[in-house]
């Protein structure tokens, strides 16, 4: 059997990274839960201030890559506030289903009340992305933007992605990922000095967000990413550097 676990991960499942931390597994998700507790509130304000409104094309580029058509049933997954959702229901139509989940329940709720003041009312679940409550190919496309760095056992949530895609199907996983080598130290410096600050100035929590900046670091490079959807069975697996690597756009499809 294929070793899906980025190297990061202990061969022992009792623990995992958490930024640069190494916690149980068990706390992870604790942890986890933590920090978007604490700045569900100015989550959307933070991601405008962060990535100087740069996350709103991202997520654009994301969803013209799934190639939605009316009639087809799509589900974000960790979708937080709702930004994706909110792109995929008019590409679908009424004749389609698009799905917003997370594990979260404050973030949920934020992006329940965004879609519905944008006149969006779609279906919500509150789940864990290794254990979507989906039965077998339900989905003809599967988005996770900004979500998998933060789940415990990456390897699980592809593998429940792939699980609800359709033959045909395609998931698309937006992330941020490993910045080109020259842009480094200045990468770094924006990510560990001014973020945390931003943090603390607009959310009143400096941890978390450096946690963010750590959690990247932690992420797995493009390469390992696309290696990975391939051991989850996808094919046809390619990515896009955005943002000269700031952020990765995979795109990879179940046959």
């Amino acid at each position: 059997m294929t070793d899906l676990r980025h190297p990061g991960e202990s061969m022992d499942s009792g623990s995992t990274d958490f930024g640069y931390q190494r916690v149980q597994v068990d706390d992870k998700a604790r942890r986890i839960a933590g920090v978007f507790d604490s700045v569900s509130a100015r989550y959307d304000l933070m991601n405008d201030v962060m990535s100087a409104g740069l996350h709103r094309l991202w997520k654009r580029f994301a969803v013209s890559c799934a190639g939605l058509r009316p009639g087809e049933h799509v589900v974000d997954v960790a979708g937080g506030t709702g930004d994706l959702a909110r792109l995929c229901a008019p590409r679908v139509g009424a004749s389609g289903k698009t799905v917003l989940t997370d594990i979260n329940g404050n973030m949920l709720k934020r992006g329940r009340d965004r879609l519905l003041d944008a006149g969006v009312l779609l279906p919500v679940v509150q789940c864990d992305a290794e254990r979507l409550p989906f039965a077998d190919a339900r989905f003809d496309c599967v988005f996770i933007g900004f979500g998998l760095r933060n789940v415990t056992r990456k390897e699980n949530a592809l593998a429940e992605m792939t699980r609800v895609l359709r033959p045909g199907g395609r998931l698309l996983v937006l992330e941020f990922s490993h910045v080109w080598k020259p842009l480094k130290a200045l990468y770094d410096a924006y990510s560990f000095q001014v973020i945390p600050r931003l943090g603390r100035l607009i959310a009143s929590d400096a941890d978390s967000y450096r946690y963010l900046a750590e959690s990247i670091r932690m992420h797995p490079s493009q390469e390992e990413m696309k290696a990975m959807l391939q051991a989850a069975g996808l094919q046809r697996v390619e990515y896009w550097n955005l943002s000269a690597g700031v952020v990765a756009l995979h795109r990879g499809y179940r046959f």
